[in-house]
């Protein structure tokens, strides 16, 4: 018994003598599990982690307010200027012809109207039609209106190409002369001006066109003369009767 074989002794190169698998490759493999893995561990560990936006643009808000409120005032500040600092209307229109803040030029022409009464002519007042504020400025001139450079002359002065007759500048000088409390201006079959027309006085009218043929008597209503460049006319309460009319000579440049 003692001299049969002995144990089995394993080899350096980690086999048996009959062959089989020692223990050495299994170690090796055991690390290169644990290798693997610790890799697979580095790899996610060293991945940089998405960055993820923020929900709000982040924008200050309070710049877009104080912006906003500031623009709002600087509007509002406009509008007051344009507003307050627009031209204030005039006066409303008398028959038909308003009472502007400036004088036209598309139509622009002069007409003279004399009032003879008890043989003598009466000038008709000075700035019909011109309106003035507290502190004596013009603040709008009728289309019909007469300017103290030139007695009795009645300027016509439109924007547009419209006729105007006696009869309106009658009521515009109405309306002016009650304003600023010189009574009430007629004109018609007992009145002129604020002369009344007595039963054993009559009007007589003359129409003078400047066409070389003179003063000529108007029969119809003096309301409805038109007003023409140039045109004199002329109205008399008699007696006395002054015929021919007085005469008038329109000055230089009118």
């Amino acid at each position: 018994m003692g001299s049969g074989p002995g144990p089995t002794v394993a080899c350096a190169t980690g086999r048996s003598q009959k062959g089989e698998v020692g223990i050495l490759p299994r170690v090796m493999a055991t690390r290169s599990r644990a290798k693997a893995s610790a890799g697979a561990r580095k790899g996610k560990a060293g991945r940089r982690a998405p960055i993820r936006t923020k929900s709000g643009t982040g924008v200050p808000l309070l710049p877009i307010v104080v912006g906003s409120i500031l623009a709002v005032a600087v509007i509002a500040l406009i509008g007051a200027i344009v507003y307050y600092g627009r031209p204030q209307p005039g006066p409303p229109s008398v028959a038909g012809v308003p009472c502007d803040h400036l004088e036209h030029s598309q139509t622009h022409y002069h007409a003279a109207l004399q009032i003879v009464y008890g043989g003598a002519v009466h000038n008709i007042p000075d700035n019909i039609g011109i309106n003035t504020d507290s502190a004596g400025n013009v603040s709008c001139y009728y289309w019909l209106h007469v300017h103290p450079a030139n007695k009795n002359v009645i300027h016509i002065e439109s924007p547009k190409n419209d006729t105007f007759t006696l009869g309106q500048f009658f009521d515009v000088w109405s309306a002016w002369s009650t304003a600023h409390n010189l009574g009430a201006q007629k004109l018609d079959t007992t009145h002129v001006s604020t002369i009344a027309v007595q039963p054993d006085q009559k009007l007589v009218v003359y129409i003078d066109l400047g066409d070389g043929k003179g003063a000529q008597v108007f029969t119809g209503d003096p309301r409805t003369i038109q007003l023409k460049s140039h045109e004199v006319i002329t109205i008399e309460i008699t007696p006395p009767e002054v015929t021919p009319p007085p005469t008038f000579t329109f000055e230089a440049g009118l």
